[in-house]
């Protein structure tokens, strides 16, 4: 029985054909050691065709196909072409050798071909591969490397749908930079204090926040040029009156030494620094909150922002925090302890990162372990969500955040929480009613600007009318004009005629009046 083989590449379809395949017995061994020298396997396998693709965007939508066992159009063409013809009721004298058993079963229900996929097979095909460019004259060297890594590229990107504004990449760099500004702050507001004190020790127990403290050594500088008159000023700094007139009091009985101006200015300049620091912190948390509404919102209404990229941050990604079951989600962040647990053989620990939720603080000591465990199945729940939706949306975050209040109310007072099925239903049917509301308005929102198009282009219309009108008026007022030009003429013309033919008449008058008295004279 002849045996094809198909090979698919980055440049085309490639079959194959066996020959001599009975009296090597298929044996696997002999076949992988013949594999590796071209004398001996180019007698056993011989190119029958090769067709190649026409563009890139063909072979990546072939490799797609064959990927997820499907086959195309192009590739039946190719096997029908080339193959022999199996006749309706008779056993087919060849088989098809494939890579993949998916494809294979795909080819047989859909042409007929008896397809077989085993070791053998696997080790001809790794000869072809490895030998596929001394197969196809025409090749150069490099075109094929070349085609894979593009096909390589082109795949990858298909295949992960690379989506810039859910990189949680940014969470994870945001969270760890947040942990750090925080310690930076606190221990530099701390040297503030410390520095600062030598000149003002009164204002350290005055005013409690470190942010507000630098503030307030930054406005007074030097103690001994705070009088009354900057009350009103402190009093906007501070927040409070009675505060203000206390530092001032204490200002003037204070304690501590004079500094020179130069080491004031130094505190001044370090005490700017904090606050820019603290300042950044504020835009780098709200910067958090908006990546986390854009790659979890889900999981950033139901923990919050922080507790939430902490969690990402410590599985690595949203992808392996979703994977992760709800009882290692539980204890992550707290593995040190569950090992120790473990090799003492003492209690595990209850909760990990999840502790820092408002929830786990809100729950009675005896249900904080049942608490976590609770927050951590819908933690789990709300990061799948959010892994593998299309759409964003929070509405099943504040569906899950309802069911954990209403837990705790059940640990405390014992009312019965409502069940998953129906919660899930009512955020299912509010995310399509949240769907329905945008499409309605962007129907209304394209109907007034129809509206509005269709009114200037009415406004358009009437002013050109009017201008059409005006320029008609104009027009007929200066026909009118002409034509009592013209009548004007033809009166004149008139006129004349009448006073030519008065004249002419006259004329003919006294001529008669002077025949008649010649005659007169004649007879006489």
């Amino acid at each position: 029985m002849a045996l094809f083989l198909l090979h698919e590449t980055a440049l085309g379809y490639a079959l194959f054909e066996a020959h001599g395949i009975d009296e090597i017995g298929q044996n696997t061994e002999a076949v992988r050691n013949s594999v590796t020298d071209l004398s001996r396997f180019g007698k056993v396998v011989k190119l029958r065709s090769f067709n190649p693709f026409t563009s890139a965007l063909e072979s990546l939508e072939q490799i797609n196909a064959v990927s997820e066992g499907i086959m195309t159009d192009e590739l039946r063409t190719v096997l029908e072409t080339n193959l022999p013809k199996v006749k309706e009721g008779k056993k087919a004298k060849f088989s098809l050798g494939v890579a993949e058993s998916k494809i294979g079963s795909h080819i047989h229900e859909a042409t007929k071909i008896p397809v077989q996929s085993n070791e053998f097979v696997g080790e001809l095909i790794r000869g072809v591969r490895q030998h596929f460019d001394k197969f196809v004259g025409d090749l150069k060297q490099g075109d094929l490397e070349k085609a894979q890594l593009g096909l390589c590229h082109s795949y990858s990107r298909a295949k992960v749908k690379f989506n810039v504004n859910r990189v949680d990449n940014m969470v994870v760099q945001a969270i760890f930079l947040l942990d750090t500004l925080d310690k930076d702050v606190n221990s530099f507001a701390m040297r503030v204090r410390e520095w600062y004190s030598w000149h003002f020790p009164e204002l350290v127990k005055i005013v409690n926040d470190n942010y507000l403290y630098c503030k307030v050594a930054k406005f007074i500088e030097d103690k001994s040029k705070l009088a009354e008159d900057k009350i009103e000023s402190l009093t906007d700094l501070v927040g409070d009156e009675d505060k203000a007139k206390e530092i001032v009091e204490a200002a003037k009985a204070s304690m501590g030494q004079d500094l020179p101006p130069v080491d004031l200015i130094n505190v001044h300049m370090f005490a700017q620094r904090v606050m820019d620091l603290s300042d950044y912190r504020r835009r780098l948390s709200d910067y958090l909150s908006t990546k986390m509404n854009d790659i979890a919102p889900n999981l950033q209404s139901l923990v919050g922002d922080s507790v939430g990229a902490r969690l990402i941050s410590h599985a690595g990604s949203l992808t392996n925090l979703a994977k992760c079951p709800s009882s290692t989600l539980q204890i992550l962040g707290a593995e040190k302890a569950l090992f120790r647990a473990l090799k003492t053989r003492g209690n595990t620990p209850k909760y990990g990162l999840i502790f820092h939720s408002s929830f786990i603080g809100r729950a009675s000591a005896r249900n904080k372990g049942r608490m976590a465990r609770y927050l951590a199945n819908k933690c789990s729940i709300a990061s799948r969500i959010d892994c593998f939706s299309e759409k964003g949306t929070s509405a099943f975050g504040e569906k899950l955040r309802e069911q954990v209040e209403e837990r705790l109310d059940f640990y405390d007072k014992g009312a019965a929480p409502r069940k998953n099925i129906d919660v899930m239903k009512s955020a299912i049917e509010s995310v399509d009613n949240k769907d329905t509301e945008m499409e309605t308005e962007e129907v209304s929102a394209k109907k007034t600007k129809k509206k509005k198009q269709k009114a200037a282009d009415g406004d358009d219309m009437a002013v050109d009318k009017a201008a059409e009108i005006t320029n008609g008026d104009a027009e007929d007022h200066k026909s009118e004009k002409k034509k009592k030009k013209k009548e004007k003429r033809k009166l004149d013309q008139e006129v004349e005629v009448e006073d030519k033919v008065v004249e002419d008449g006259a004329n003919a008058d006294s001529s008669k009046k002077k025949k008649k008295k010649s005659k007169k004279k004649d007879a006489e």
